[in-house]
């Protein structure tokens, strides 16, 4: 079943070797159990999204290269998302700021091709 997600919400991304938490520093006046409620526009990397330990993407130009001066033997890299639109698959009637709110099921897509899923709602 489908939860509303709030800041400290765990992510995951298909290419990183660890997870990381949704920030949402500009707070929206929408809480959950004292937390701020996640809108569509709350994807930036770096400030609502952190890295993902090592990146495993050869899409990843810095792991691509990596990989290729190591013989074509993949080789990792630190993890800086690069997600250039917002989340997808939010509840659309249901407006936090002005944008539809996030939910568990939400999704976004990394340029390296990862896949950014909500591991827990942070709720």
């Amino acid at each position: 079943m489908d939860s509303y997600v709030v800041e400290g919400a765990t992510l995951k991304c298909s290419f990183g070797s660890r997870t990381s938490k949704l920030k949402i520093p500009m707070k929206h006046e929408v809480y959950i159990n004292d937390k701020t409620q996640g809108n569509m526009m709350d994807y930036a990397p770096m400030v609502n999204v952190s890295p993902f330990g090592m990146c495993s993407s050869l899409a990843n130009p810095t792991v691509a290269s990596a990989t290729a001066a190591n013989q074509g033997v993949l080789r990792k890299m630190p993890c800086i998302p690069s997600i250039a639109s917002p989340w997808m698959s939010c509840k659309m009637d249901v407006l936090i700021d002005k944008f539809p709110a996030v939910l568990s099921s939400s999704k976004l897509m990394c340029m390296w091709c990862g896949v950014i899923k909500v591991e827990d709602d942070g709720q």
